[in-house]
């Protein structure tokens, strides 16, 4: 009998492997499926194989006829209409940046991205138990820069659970290194180039099949690429057996929408609503779009609040993801302290689970908090963002293109830019290296006008 090796594959691409996170996940939205959570837990622990996948297909027929539980506070839509139809106006007063000056940020942006996600590449992965000691250990704590090779002894390579040999250090690269957090973004680029502002979700899958190996992609766009080669189409790409929909994945997609809609965040966000639709659902939808509304906002303000609440505007009033990032706002204006701030985030979602580490929302209050109490310093904000854990290099590279975006390049210190030598290296096919100030010209070749 020829049939699939379901035991031995790849949980991001063997839906029955993760059934117990199936379960949280529709949880987590409100599925009404409560009655069969048993059944969940049991199949996660049977063996891997043919009739696990039989009974898991079975758990996700369940899953995807599940009505909304009553009395579930949020109302979370997918589609593009439903999303604009539940946002919350937000006006706030802009200043539109010249030609020059907005390079000037548009460089920023970029180098802040590079710089904040080199930081936390170096960390990804380590939880804080681990974390905070090594940095207390290279007497970096609270963080102020880049973890060095050069401070990484054996003793402490024994030490720690997490692998501190192989990692990317900022003293030990020859450029800024190749990245999923700046591949997409470069990606992104050519999408525009090759299909234009008006591209679609089918155009963001061509791209993601043509231009990089299927080992480029993780979670929730690893299931994409398993759908696209089995035929399914947008939204169902995101739809079908992907218990990572909420996932972070799409949240560092959508900084090029961002960049090239400068004060315009609901066409940002309707950019980066086509591409994060074929890959998640809801609060992974929103968490692109959020971020690259945020974006466009940052080009037109240096009010870090109204950047926030200008992403905000674009993605549903009702939604857990902007319940959430108000809850780190209002903590702010109360006083609370930064560590006091963080210490709720671990609270709420748990970094020692992959659901939690990955999950939108934690990562998305953790770029809200650290913007807000990194005080207009660009190092104190990226630091902020990784030392707190979770998904390092992401939030590391967002808090640096949001900063660098609203600032401009002049606000970056040399010594968060000087690893990179204006160079990034990505993996995409027919690329490779390119230069970071090609990356910025490209980028305003792209805005209107």
């Amino acid at each position: 009998m020829i049939k699939p090796d379901y035991a031995n594959g790849h949980s991001w691409e063997v839906y029955s492997k993760e059934t117990a996170l199936e379960l949280q996940q529709s949880l987590e939205e409100g599925l009404d499926i409560e009655a069969y959570a048993d059944v969940f837990r049991a199949v996660q622990d049977m063996p891997g194989g043919v009739e696990k996948e039989r009974i898991a297909d079975v758990l996700f027929d369940i899953v995807s006829s599940a009505p909304i539980r009553e009395g579930y506070p949020y109302d979370e839509p997918s589609d593009l209409a439903g999303i604009q139809s539940r946002r919350r106006a937000y006006a706030f007063e802009r200043r539109e940046p010249g030609r020059e000056e907005l390079a000037g940020k548009l460089h920023g942006a970029w180098i802040g991205r590079i710089a904040g996600c080199l930081l936390g590449k170096t960390v990804e992965g380590m939880r804080t138990n681990e974390l905070v000691p090594l940095l207390k250990e290279t007497g970096n704590y609270p963080m102020t820069r880049y973890i060095l090779k050069s401070e990484i002894t054996e003793e402490m390579i024994g030490k720690y659970k997490f692998n501190l040999s192989w990692r990317c250090y900022a003293d030990a690269v020859d450029t800024a290194p190749a990245d999923d957090d700046t591949n997409y973004t470069v990606l992104a680029q050519r999408l525009i180039k090759e299909r234009g502002r008006d591209f679609t979700p089918e155009d963001v899958c061509f791209m993601w099949q043509a231009y990089q190996p299927k080992y480029a992609y993780c979670t929730a766009e690893r299931v994409t690429i398993r759908n696209l080669c089995n035929a399914f189409h947008p939204p169902f790409t995101a739809q079908y057996k992907n218990p990572f929909r909420e996932w972070i994945g799409a949240q560092i997609r959508g900084d090029y929408f961002g960049y090239i809609n400068p004060g315009d965040p609901e066409r940002a966000a309707d950019m980066a609503w086509r591409d994060a639709s074929i890959s998640h659902i809801k609060n992974g939808i929103y968490g692109e779009m959020f971020i690259a509304a945020a974006l466009a906002c940052a080009a037109v303000t240096d009010n870090v609040k109204d950047v926030i609440f200008g992403g905000l505007a674009e993605i549903p009033e009702k939604s857990r993801l902007f319940e959430y990032v108000m809850k780190i706002v209002e903590k702010f204006d109360a006083g609370e302290s930064c560590e006091d701030v963080f210490a709720y985030i671990h609270g709420e979602y748990d970094e020692y689970t992959d659901h939690g580490w990955c999950h939108t929302i934690p990562n998305a209050m953790i770029v809200v908090a650290a913007l807000l109490y990194g005080g207009g310093d660009y190092g104190k904000s990226v630091c902020l963002a990784v030392q707190t854990g979770f998904d390092t290099d992401c939030n590391g590279a967002t808090v640096g293109s949001i900063f660098g975006l609203m600032h401009g390049a002049d606000r970056i210190p040399s010594e968060w830019s000087a690893p990179l030598k204006g160079k990034l290296e990505t993996s995409i096919t027919g690329m490779g290296t390119v230069e970071i100030d090609e990356l910025v010209r490209k980028t305003m070749e792209d805005i209107p006008g």
